[in-house]
């Protein structure tokens, strides 16, 4: 462990991500690769939670559109990071990594309810926490609730897994050939700037606790024990007030 940079990490893992090219649904192909880049940094004994997002499957503002309730709809994105959550899960232990999923809508059947000492508890003996449902209450965000359980179990940095995206621009580098991607930031840079990152509840609350947020590439085999070991890759977040 001495190599390595941070010890206990949040992964944030976007709900995209988990579609890869197919742009929703599930791509056991995506999951394989994922489980066997987080097997990489759990056998350097790095503590993992991670949190799913839900954007695969369906998304709060998607239900708006359609008339719908913004709490019904948002709990809807609920049951959809669960779905990521089981789906992921299975992918760890098939690659032989012992999970657990939480959630914080109780549905014990399949998962255990959120209990924030107990999921502190997996981590010292070595299980990855699964962290689905979000916050467990509409309007706030996966991006909150990444920010949320980093603060809970003491996490040393939060990974924004990004599909396709190697770090933070000034614009869309698929649009503007002239976009600078940033090396490091500050959380208020992210609001000033208005760099939709993450949302500002989120941003509010990292800035809080201070805890570093690093965004990369989640596509790029390796990238996220290169993040784990301190390499240089991605934009840099600080949490400074």
């Amino acid at each position: 462990m001495s190599q390595v940079k941070y010890k206990r990490i949040i992964l944030k893992i976007s709900g995209e991500a988990l579609a890869g090219d197919k742009g929703q649904g599930i791509n056991p192909t995506v999951i394989s690769h994922l489980a066997q880049e987080i097997k990489s940094v759990h056998d350097l004994g790095v503590e993992i939670g991670i949190v799913c997002g839900g954007g695969n499957m369906w998304r709060g503002e998607s239900g708006e559109k359609l008339g719908m309730e913004r709490a019904q709809a948002d709990y809807m994105g609920m049951l959809a990071t669960i779905m990521n959550a089981l789906a992921l899960q299975d992918g760890l232990e098939t690659a032989g990594v012992p999970t657990r999923v939480q959630t914080s809508i109780e549905m014990r059947q399949i998962a255990e309810p959120y209990i924030r000492r107990k999921a502190v508890r997996h981590l010292e003996k070595g299980r990855v926490v699964i962290f689905g449902g979000g916050t467990g209450n509409p309007y706030f965000s996966t991006d909150t609730t990444a920010a949320l359980r980093a603060a809970e179990i003491n996490a040393d940095v939060i990974l924004m897994a990004k599909n396709g995206v190697d770090g933070v621009y000034s614009a869309d580098p698929n649009i503007d050939e002239t976009a600078e991607k940033y090396s490091e930031l500050t959380q208020l840079d992210l609001i000033s700037k208005n760099l939709k990152v993450m949302d500002r509840t989120a941003s509010s609350l990292s800035m809080d606790t201070e805890i570093p947020l690093i965004v990369f590439n989640v596509n790029t085999e390796g990238n996220i024990k290169k993040v784990v070991l301190g390499e240089n890759i991605g934009t840099v977040i600080r949490g400074d007030k």
